[in-house]
């Protein structure tokens, strides 16, 4: 089993001999037999130890296992008590979800004040297993499939290439204490139902279960390494970086055999789910204007692409309307068309349309609310009046005031769109290009 660790660490360069590595240690049988192979490989080693008090007397007895076997390996050891059901509700997180979270953050906290090059864990290819299957169970893509990494940025896992059995019989060999851990037995958790329900059953169809699963992880790998591959490449012909915007072609996304796919790559990492990436995909044969959001991020379907933005740099109340655009669906359905002044035209009516002067625009015009200190001209005055007081006079209600959206050219008001124009922008004797709206 050492040497098999040896090669395996080779062959995943994992770490070298010289570097110093912090193992997280619970004092249960993995994580024993982890510290027991390092120190067997000489590495300079120090234990960290959470303890999330969730078993009373029992988490207390491990603290102190744990804080014994530092002793007698002589080597460092560091421990931190957490409030674990705490954390959980207040972040509206499972227990297991809030530990893993506050495990991984103190072990790397602490990684960096001891300049410990890695964090070593105790993930065996028991665990591997049942991780797929969890994920399998709750819905994956290709990435699910693909177990647990050996090593993720600081984080390494030598137990990997190694079967519980196989860790129960080392310990035996080398007369190791551990911990049994009380909750493994229970099945309130998940990996538990897993672990006790689930796999001896599949071990029924086929007895060597963990090893099939290890191998087809392995499969599974190398046929995500394609699929990365893939999406990286159709990536620099759909994305590109305008300002502070990520634009994604809409046209060339269709053309592809699997937008979805490529999509969610690309929209994941900005906090976008599947459920959120099935709902987009749907947009890009419906008209523009839709959007998507994200905790961090904002997704517009516009008219050629998806525009990705920053939510702390996205104004959700200001909108840009260009020259070129026949129609607008935010924040407001209008459209928009160029027509000659001739002799026969003949003034709109309807509320729901104006007309100005093209000569007097500046583009992009901005569709934004109204704010405090606001004025305009209402057309036929010769002097200003604030928007507020437009809205007094005409006997607008608070929601009234909240649902209205002003158009400008540049800081000027053009429209108090649906009610009143601004008398600035209006068609003259003069005017011979002609800028229409109409609110559909």
């Amino acid at each position: 089993m050492f040497r098999k660790l040896v090669h395996f660490v080779e062959e995943e360069n994992l770490f070298y001999r010289d570097e110093k590595i912090l193992v997280a240690v619970s004092g249960g049988i993995d994580s024993v037999v982890l510290l027991h192979l390092l120190k067997q490989m000489e590495i300079d080693c120090a234990i960290a130890h959470c303890n999330f008090h969730l078993r009373g007397d029992e988490s207390d007895g491990d603290l102190e296992f744990v804080r014994d076997l530092a002793e007698q390996y002589g080597i460092p050891f560091y421990s931190k008590d957490f409030d674990t059901k705490e954390y959980a509700a207040e972040n509206k997180q499972s227990i297991e979800m809030a530990a893993r979270e506050l495990r991984y953050e103190w072990f790397e906290q602490l990684r960096e004040l001891l300049s410990y090059q890695y964090i070593a864990v105790g993930h065996h290819a028991d665990d591997v297993a049942e991780t797929v299957l969890i994920n399998l169970v709750r819905g994956t893509g290709i990435h699910g499939l693909t177990g647990i990494k050996s090593k993720l940025g600081k984080i390494i896992r030598p137990l990997l290439p190694f079967t519980r059995m196989e860790l129960e019989a080392y310990a035996k060999e080398n007369n190791l204490l551990y911990r049994e851990d009380s909750t493994n037995k229970e099945t309130d958790f998940v990996r538990n139902k897993i672990r006790h329900h689930i796999i001896p059953v599949l071990e029924e169809i086929n007895p060597s279960i963990r090893k099939t699963m290890t191998e087809n992880v392995a499969r599974f790998r190398e046929v995500e390494q394609i699929y990365n591959d893939v999406i990286e490449e159709n990536r620099l012909h759909l994305v590109f970086q305008r300002d502070d915007q990520l634009m994604i072609s809409i046209h060339r996304l269709q053309e592809l055999p699997s937008p979805s796919s490529h999509l969610f790559e690309i929209l994941s990492p900005f906090g976008f789910h599947h459920r959120d990436v099935k709902m987009i995909a749907k947009s890009l044969d419906s008209i523009s204007g839709k959007r998507f959001f994200s905790s961090t991020h904002q997704l517009l379907r516009d008219r050629k692409y998806l525009i990705l933005s920053n939510l702390e740099e996205v104004d959700q109340n200001m909108y840009e309307i260009e020259e070129a655009d026949c129609e607008t669906d935010i924040p407001i359905e209008m459209e928009a068309s160029f027509i000659n002044r001739t002799p026969d035209f003949k003034f709109p009516t309807s509320p729901k349309i104006a007309c100005f002067d093209a000569n007097k625009l500046k583009f992009p015009l901005l569709i934004r609310k109204w704010k405090e200190g606001d004025q305009f001209r209402p057309i036929g005055m010769k002097g200003t009046k604030k928007v507020s007081d437009y809205f007094i006079d005409k006997k607008f209600s608070l929601s009234d005031k909240e649902s209205t959206w002003l158009l400008c050219s540049g800081e000027r008001i053009m429209w108090i769109v649906g009610h009143r124009m601004d008398d600035r922008f209006k068609i003259t004797d003069k005017t011979t290009k002609i800028y229409r709206l109409e609110l559909k």
